[in-house]
C-alpha cells in the first residue's frame, strides 16, 4: 500500500505536482499537514533535511487529501498546488 502520511522524515523531499512538475521542497510537517516552500534556498532545503525548523520562509500548507503518493525521494500530489 502506497503510503500519503506525512511524517518528519519526509521534511527535505520535492513537492510534485500530479503532471510531475517540482512545486518545491517540503520544508516542515506539522499536526498532519505539509508545509512547501515554492522556492528554496539551499540553507532551507538542508534545514529541512536535517530535520530543524525553517528559518521564518513563507511555506504553502497541504494535508494529506491532497497526496498522492509518497516515494523515497519525492511527496506527489493528486493535483496542483
Amino acid at each position: 500500500m502506497e503510503r500519503t502520511e506525512l511524517t518528519s522524515v519526509d521534511e527535505g523531499k520535492r513537492v510534485l505536482n500530479a503532471d510531475g512538475t517540482a512545486v518545491g521542497r517540503l520544508v516542515r510537517v506539522d499536526d498532519g499537514y505539509g508545509y512547501v516552500d515554492p522556492d528554496p534556498t539551499i540553507v532551507t532545503t538542508l534545514r529541512a533535511k536535517l530535520g530543524l525548523r525553517p528559518d521564518g520562509t513563507a511555506a504553502h500548507p497541504f494535508d494529506a487529501g491532497s497526496i498522492e503518493e509518497i516515494t523515497d525521494d519525492a511527496v506527489r500530489l493528486r493535483g496542483t498546488l
